[in-house]
């Protein structure tokens, strides 16, 4: 037997949203009411043939200004250290 109260609630009629492609259809779960999927059968390239990028908003352009900054940090550190080592020759004559 079963024991009692220890289980999770189970949504019968629970709504899946795909965020991609905006696809709806119920189904059973655990999660709650209403939940939200990155990819569905509807849009996964396994299933349609084509691929599609989903939430790929600007990934490339911000890699290339992490890298950029990255790249300007190490000039400023570089431009200090000859100036103070000009400072520091200066200073002993």
């Amino acid at each position: 037997m079963p024991k009692k109260d220890i289980h999770p609630k189970y949504f019968n009629e629970a709504k899946f949203v795909c965020t991609t492609c905006g696809n709806e259809f119920a189904c059973g779960t655990v999660k709650g009411e209403e939940v939200r999927i990155d990819v569905c059968s509807n849009c996964h390239h396994f299933y349609t043939g084509n691929q599609q990028f989903a939430n790929n908003q600007g990934r490339v352009e911000q890699f290339k200004s992490k890298f950029a900054r990255k790249d300007e940090i190490k000039a400023n550190v570089e431009k200090a250290s000859a100036e103070q080592k000009a400072a520091n020759a200066k200073n002993k004559k």
